[in-house]
């Protein structure tokens, strides 16, 4: 295993926990607007008549032969904020994101959003 480079390159691969359990399939990635460096993952979870996007933080991700391995355990990743297929996260919704995996948040100076899909 190696650490995710250009981890844009692996949509459509698996995403596992750090117990290598299957979470979902990578959809695509969330970067910070101020470093433009991936952040999160928008994972695609659920049965075929009832999907869902969740996130889960990408820092410290690794890939293998088929897969992205995340450090965050599938249950916690399952209950993540999330939303619809075709939907997009909306800015006010950005902080439970973060809030869900205890990591810190704050807008740009302006207010502006804090990620962006890519």
């Amino acid at each position: 295993m190696f650490e995710a480079d250009n981890i844009r390159d692996w949509r459509g691969h698996d995403v596992v926990d750090s117990g290598g359990r299957k979470i979902g399939t990578l959809e695509s990635i969330y970067v910070d607007t101020a470093t433009d460096r991936p952040a999160f993952a928008a994972v695609t979870i659920g049965l075929p008549t009832r999907r869902r996007l969740v996130f889960v933080p990408v820092d410290k991700a690794t890939v293998g032969p088929g897969y992205v391995k995340v450090t965050y355990d599938k249950s916690l990743v399952k209950d993540a904020p999330g939303i619809d297929p075709d939907g997009e996260l909306a800015a006010e919704d950005e902080g439970a994101v973060f809030a869900h995996y205890d990591l810190p948040y704050e807008q740009g100076s302006r207010g502006e959003r804090r990620l962006g899909r890519r």
